[in-house]
């Protein structure tokens, strides 16, 4: 039995998986704030699992924001967290007794959703969060790259006048699809402002529809890019965006659809058909890192 753990700035998903990846026990704790509250919490839920299943586990997997090196299980930049440069995956290990792999939650995320969704041939999780980012699992093994930013397409330029991103460039495709990018555009009180922005654009409002349009040409942008550099049979599309659900994804449709319309090339890449929503309510994450201690679920660079 292996057990994950998904980290997010405000609760832990924790899952147990047996030998076929199928989760068998689920909890949820809060976080905390600061490594040495995230470290005894992650524990805790560690404990709840084996209390819960009665088992041992044999290898812990952990997905959290940040920058992570899965050689070492150190996680820096942890800012939701409250933690700059932790070695995280030593000492959970320390506190459990059992090994611990660490890896970007992104990553982790694109092999549970792999796995859950039944997916087949090389996939991509597009995140759509604060940010955007991808993981790329090839033929069920996730794919790092050579210094661990494969994926990292949110960085991408793409319109040199536009917005300074966070990391430095100016006119990245984070800054135009992203709900960092909704935020800036778009601000309001609504607890879940792309469903709002949605929602207003549906009612006429110009400036909700233009900014609906930049942001579902972003998506779009991303897909093709996914499927020109890896030729993905799949790009699943995750993360606090995705929960505006089909209107979304009929939005970025019709945008691949009028690129076809112009480029017989693009036409037969069948980009519309590779896309998908990830489903309500599965721990893609949590079970991801599951499995991250199964020797097979990584390709080497």
């Amino acid at each position: 039995m292996r057990v994950g753990l998904d980290i997010g700035g405000t609760k832990i998903d924790a899952v147990a998986i047996d030998d076929d990846g199928a989760p068998i026990e689920s909890l949820r704790l809060a976080s905390g704030f600061g490594d040495l509250a995230v470290l005894t919490n992650a524990a805790e839920a560690l404990a709840r699992l084996r209390d819960a299943t009665g088992h041992d586990f044999e290898s812990i997997g952990v997905g959290i924001p940040g920058l992570v090196d899965p050689s070492t299980g150190r996680v820096r930049h942890a800012v939701n967290l409250g933690f700059d440069d932790v070695d995280f995956g030593h000492d959970l290990s320390a506190l459990t007794g059992v090994p611990v792999s660490v890896e970007n939650d992104v990553n982790a995320a694109a092999l549970g959703a792999y796995h859950l969704m039944g997916l087949d041939g090389p996939v991509a999780y597009l995140n759509l969060g604060t940010g955007l980012a991808a993981g790329i699992v090839l033929d069920g093994r996730l794919w790092r790259g050579a210094r661990g930013v494969s994926g990292e397409i949110g960085h991408i330029p793409i319109d040199p006048s536009g917005f300074v991103c966070p990391c430095g460039q100016r006119g990245c495709l984070e800054t135009i699809a992203s709900g960092s990018a909704i935020a800036r555009q778009w601000p309001t009180g609504a607890e879940h402002p792309a469903q709002a922005l949605f929602a207003a654009a549906d009612a006429g409002d110009p400036e909700a529809r233009r900014i609906r349009t930049a942001l579902a040409t972003g998506v779009a942008a991303a897909v093709r890019i996914l499927v020109l550099t890896v030729d993905v049979e799949s790009v699943v599309i995750g993360g606090g965006l995705s929960h505006v659900g089909p209107p979304l994804l009929e939005c970025v449709r019709d945008v691949l659809d009028d690129w076809a319309a112009q480029s017989e090339f693009l036409a037969s890449l069948d980009l519309p058909e590779r896309i998908r929503l990830l489903p309500e309510g599965l721990s893609v994450a949590a079970v991801g890192a599951a499995m991250l201690g199964r020797p097979e679920s990584v390709l080497r660079a």
